[in-house]
Formats: structure tokens, sequence, C-alpha cells
């Protein structure tokens, strides 16, 4: 059963007020496939460093997820790592997520992630509309009643 919906399968918070709080850590990882062309225009721009932006931008989204994830718990997060660098086809960024609190931080790790990538794709749009968001997921997790989680090699 899905933790999200009651018995009687209305949407709920899930109730944490009983787990301890644990040091929870996770890492989340998405890639902006560009073309050449526009990765070439992103490292070499004159007036400043996209990915420097993309990179504050992920900080602030984790810590404004419950905001933009309905039924999320608004955590007291302790680190918020937001890393861009370039790869063989476009951006790749990673981020990873630090708490001590009674439940995980995939959530804000993965929205890191995602406006990182969103705000690459806003100030390369000039360029090249055919920017593509793909490859966003959970790399690993640890802390909390379930344990380690670590994704499978791609």
């Amino acid at each position: 059963m899905l933790s999200h919906y009651d018995r009687k399968g209305r949407a709920r918070m899930v109730d944490v007020s009983a787990k301890p709080g644990t040091r929870r850590e996770a890492k989340a990882s998405v890639l902006v496939k560009m073309n050449p062309r526009t990765r070439r225009a992103v490292r070499n721009n004159p007036k400043g460093d996209p990915l420097e932006i993309a990179r504050v931008a992920g900080i602030a989204a984790a810590k404004r997820t419950a905001e933009l994830i309905p039924l999320c718990h608004p955590l007291l997060l302790s680190h918020i790592d937001v890393q861009a660098n370039f790869c063989k086809n476009g951006i790749l960024i990673s981020s990873t997520v630090r708490s001590t609190g009674p439940t995980g931080v995939e959530m804000e790790a993965l929205t890191a992630s995602a406006v990182a990538a969103l705000t690459v794709y806003d100030m390369c749009k000039a360029l090249d509309r055919g920017i593509e968001i793909t490859r966003l997921r959970l790399l690993a997790k640890s802390g909390g009643k379930s344990g380690t989680y670590r994704a499978p090699r791609w």
C-alpha cells in the first residue's frame, strides 16, 4: 500500500511523529543533454558561469521542497551540495542532501537536481530549444528504518 493514502483512499501526509531523528543522506542526479555548440557556449560564456546559477538554484529548491511537493514534510536540512559538470553529452548535475530528522531527504535531493537542470535549460534555451532533461534518479540514500539504497549502474 502506498504510504500517502489512508485506508479509505484519502491522500495524507505520513505521520512521522513517533520516528526518531537519525542521520539521513540522499544523492540524486540528472543529465542535461545538449548539442556540442551549446555546451561550448556554456563553457565559454564571457558574462559569467551559468552552471553556478544552476547550482545555487538547486540549493534553494532543496530548501523549498515541501512547498512544491504537497505531502512532503518540511525538514531542517543540515547540508546541501549541488554539482554541475560537463560530460560527453551535456551537463551532469548531482546533488547530496543531509538531515538529522524523522524522515528521508530523497525528495530534496531529487528536487535540487531537477531545478538545477531546469535552470540550465532556462539559461540556454535561446541557443538550443532541443535540450533534453533526462535520467533524473535517486542514486543512493542512507539512514532511517529502510536502511541503505544504491541505484544500479546504467
